[in-house]
């Protein structure tokens, strides 16, 4: 049996609300096993930090204009995941052999292969006096890669040892991202567009909540009629080859709200949650109509993610797939498999610490676009 690692997964997705911690046993191929899950909300003075930089940095040129806002950021946010570490520490038996520190993404650009994660991985070395991984995303950019999705390898793990092939993972963060397990060996991904970016940005303009909370409001709103239009050419994997992989990585800069700007809060809510509903059909379309031969059953869709708990949007998704199919699609949160959907990407950052230790990719080029299979991370010891 390979030697197995204790990993803390560390991630702080793009909705900015916190910092999620796992704890995992693995050897970075097949075993793995949880043993702690810890979510923190960001103090206020984080998170608005956070909310102000998003909005100055828009370009390489504004990450030198704001150098010592970052910094100071910086120096905060990893003394708060140090503290955060410590504290967990305390509740669990186990030694951490390794610390997978994706820190908090204040810019992603593959096409000028920039991709900025705020996190001083040396000052929680020196915190912490644990080995660290840092920088998952540069190695692939520079061998061609988008930088993202970085958790198709683990998603493919989840996959194979749940036995839930062929399968396709949503990951439903502030973008939506999908892992399509076409065979135990085989399986493609992709970012797909927004998740809760967009629905997220209206509620925090609209009310003074940071997210609608089980799509609640959006659950009183009516859809705008004519969303075709304003999805027409971004919606694009029904128009491409079959078996042709199209990787692409977003950012949340990459979509606006303004074609709802004339709607009343609730219809806003529901055309937004629409849109993301609308594109992950789009992608499931694709999905059948390039690998269904390769199957008798249909995919099944397993959320994960803060989106999974939107009822409004699981609803909308049960209304669509019922539409494109005769034959009941399955559609599953992570969590009835006996995992819990919040800490999927944590867990998958301790996965990926381990498998960059080992010198094993974690990206691939029909997972991210790189020109060779690539192990990313940087270790720090």
């Amino acid at each position: 049996m390979a030697k197995l690692y204790t990993t803390l997964g560390l991630m702080s997705g793009t909705s900015g609300d916190g910092v999620d911690l796992s704890v995992i046993k693995t050897d970075g191929i097949e075993f793995f096993e949880v043993i702690a899950n810890s979510y923190h909300e960001y103090p206020q003075e984080i998170y608005e930090n956070y909310m102000n930089l998003i909005h100055n940095i828009n370009s390489k040129t504004d990450i030198k204009l704001h150098e010592n806002l970052i910094k100071e950021f910086e120096r905060k946010y990893t003394i708060l995941n140090a503290h955060l570490i410590s504290k967990l520490k305390k509740n669990i038996s186990e030694k951490i052999d390794l610390i997978g520190f994706h820190g908090q993404t204040i810019y992603h650009n593959p096409e000028k292969k920039i991709s900025k994660q705020i996190g001083n991985a040396n000052l929680l070395f020196e915190l912490t006096k644990t080995k660290i991984i840092y920088d998952f995303r540069t190695k692939d950019i520079e061998k061609g890669g988008q930088g993202a999705p970085l958790t198709p390898v683990f998603h493919n793990m989840l996959s194979k040892n749940l036995n839930l092939t062929p399968s396709i993972f949503l990951n439903i963060g502030g973008i939506l991202n999908a892992t399509t397990n076409i065979s135990k060996n085989k399986f493609v991904a992709t970012d797909i567009g927004p998740g809760m970016c967009l629905i997220d940005k209206w509620i925090k303009k609209k009310t003074n909540k940071k997210f609608d909370v089980d799509g609640y409001i959006a659950s009183l709103g009516k859809i705008r009629l004519n969303l075709e239009y304003e999805m027409e050419n971004f919606l694009h994997f029904n128009k491409k080859e079959k078996n042709k992989i199209y990787t692409k990585s977003f950012d949340i800069r990459d979509f606006d709200i303004s074609f709802v700007r004339d709607l009343d809060l609730e219809d806003g809510a529901a055309t937004l949650v629409e849109y993301t509903a609308r594109v992950i059909i789009d992608y499931y379309l694709h999905v059948n109509n390039s690998y269904k031969k390769k199957h008798t059953q249909n995919y099944q869709i397993i959320l994960c993610g803060g989106g999974r708990k939107n009822k409004f949007l699981i609803k909308r998704l049960n209304t669509l797939l019922a539409n494109i199919s005769k034959k009941k699609i399955k559609i599953k949160l992570v969590d009835e498999f006996g995992l819990d959907g919040d800490f999927i990407e944590s867990q998958a950052f301790g996965y990926l610490a381990a498998r960059s230790f080992l010198n094993m990719p974690i990206t691939f080029p029909k997972t991210t676009g790189c020109n060779i299979e690539c192990s990313g991370g940087v270790l720090l010891e």
